[in-house]
């Protein structure tokens, strides 16, 4: 270790071998020869994983964390510890992305509602179609404000329906509900849940709801933790997408929404929700991550 050191510091021009041997109490000649000396299987064995971490870590636009790449090599057949990932990733300078602050934007309706909240926080439902959520975000663009409108199932946290526009009016809403119906067409009645914003609570929107089937939920007032999944999906969203680069309009906010939510966020991503499965592996019928590599 203390080689290591002196060869890093050396390698930077910091201080001279000779000084640092001193100071450190270690020969010259002792550090030269471990220098020279050939690399341990160990080291040919971790240059060989950081290579593959650093293809998955370019791979999954996220910047992902230590877990999700622990879990992307575990998918692949790889067994290694989670600690000598993250001392890999640590080295390499590797590291994934943190949300930023998190602004509420929900515009609560001024008339009272009688849907109850049918969900309760209880995340989860055992079959898919049984019960999605959803939610509005906005995008800052050089034109002006983009929203999004999403649809997720519970029981796989699969994106299901999506909808983006500049404007928040309740057609955003109906028409990424619109979306999930037409791609999913589910058998029995479907609970929908949300927050108690305008659109959610507006009559054209229970119109929509009740000539579809849909079983509508709403959470409570300013209560953010009543749609977490929602909330959980727009932090991701933000942080792996938005967040990454600026916007000039509309279009180049829905192209790129499409890419993120079909090809990556349903398909690539994994989740810790799910064991680190993607939704898409989950609705297969995969539980645990290790079966990906059976």
């Amino acid at each position: 270790m203390i080689f290591a050191a002196i060869a890093d510091w050396a390698d930077a021009k910091e201080y001279s071998v000779e000084f640092m041997c001193a100071e450190l109490g270690v020969s010259t000649s002792g550090y030269y020869a471990w220098r020279t000396r050939p690399a341990s299987a160990r080291a040919r064995a971790d240059e060989a994983l950081l290579r593959l971490i650093g293809v998955i870590f370019e791979r999954l636009k996220g910047n992902p964390g230590v877990r999700r790449i622990h879990a992307e090599l575990a998918a692949q057949g790889h067994r290694v510890a989670r600690k000598r990932v993250w001392r890999l990733m640590r080295g390499a300078g590797l590291q994934g992305r943190h949300p930023r602050a998190w602004k509420k934007t929900t515009i609560h309706g001024q008339r009272p509602v009688s849907a109850p909240d049918l969900i309760g926080r209880d995340f989860t439902a055992r079959k898919r179609d049984q019960r999605w959520c959803g939610d509005i975000t906005y995008v800052k663009s050089w034109d002006g404000w983009v929203y999004l409108a999403t649809v997720i199932d519970l029981h796989s946290r699969r994106v299901v329906g999506w909808a983006v526009a500049d404007h928040m009016r309740t057609e955003l809403v109906t028409d990424a509900l619109a979306m999930a119906l037409r791609q999913r067409r589910p058998k029995g009645r479907v609970t929908f849940h949300s927050d108690r914003g305008t659109q959610y609570t507006s009559n054209d929107f229970a119109r929509f709801c009740r000539k579809n089937r849909i079983r509508r939920s709403l959470g409570r007032t300013g209560i953010c933790y009543d749609n977490a999944v929602a909330e959980s999906f727009f932090a991701s969203y933000k942080k792996e997408l938005i967040h990454t680069r600026p916007w000039p309009d509309l279009e180049s906010v829905k192209k790129a929404t499409f890419e993120w939510i079909e090809m990556y966020y349903n398909r690539t991503r994994r989740h810790s929700t799910l064991g680190y499965l993607t939704p898409h592996e989950y609705e297969l019928g995969f539980r645990h991550i290790h079966e990906l590599a059976a």
